[in-house]
């Protein structure tokens, strides 16, 4: 049972967090995106290096600021396994592209306009500095990093999705809080199944030895 906690941990946030970026993009690939909520690309409140964040349904979009409009997140994407061709690349990622990226665990780090970035949702900037106090690298530190990174990666949900990136280049560390908490929450689940099995058991068992007349 508890090898495959982490097993089903992994394939269920895999199912909602795909839910969640698919709710968040434009329903075919030539969709209009969702107009920007009021104030959400104002780029003058961002500075560069600045760490942006958009909650989604289900979970937290995260991207790294680079200044004139621009915003490096980590997005599932199977196209950089068919071409090179930066045009193409640079188009806005669809559902499909998104699915497929997500099964064959590929994505890539991309620039896109704090608009596209957000999809109609609010940006809150630099919320996640609170967690790490002394540990925010300098600005143009973590805008370097995240210009270093552009491309192509592997993706995994649990290991490499777009907290751990906006995280190592701000803060030097790549983590994912959200999807620790989503799996402490399952591992708490299955905790708490099991430990009312071990009550029933135990409830069956005091009944047969105490009780003459259940057997």
């Amino acid at each position: 049972m508890e090898k495959r906690a982490p097993q089903a941990a992994s394939l269920l946030l895999e199912k909602l967090l795909l839910l969640a970026h698919v709710r968040a993009l434009p329903a075919g690939a030539g969709g209009e995106l969702p107009p920007p909520a009021p104030g959400c690309c104002d780029t003058s409140r961002f500075e560069r290096g600045d760490l942006l964040e958009v909650p989604r349904t289900l979970f937290i979009h995260f991207g790294i600021y680079l200044g004139d409009n621009r915003v490096a997140h980590l997005m599932p994407d199977i196209l950089p396994a068919f071409t090179d061709d930066r045009r193409q690349l640079q188009q806005v990622v669809t559902n499909k592209r998104l699915v497929l990226g997500v099964i064959a665990k590929m994505a890539s780090i991309r620039v896109d306009s704090v608009e596209d970035f957000a999809y109609g949702g609010s940006v809150l900037v630099n919320r996640m500095d609170r967690l790490f106090k002394d540990q925010v690298l300098g600005s143009e530190e973590a805008a370097r990093r995240a210009e270093r990174l552009v491309g192509a990666t592997a993706y995994s949900l649990l290991w490499n999705n777009c907290e751990h990136f906006v995280t190592y280049c701000r803060y030097g560390a790549p983590v994912s809080f959200q999807t620790d908490k989503f799996c402490e929450t399952v591992k708490m689940i299955i905790r708490d199944q099991r430990s009312v099995l071990a009550s029933v058991l135990v409830g069956l068992a005091s009944i047969v030895c105490l009780d003459p007349t259940a057997v």
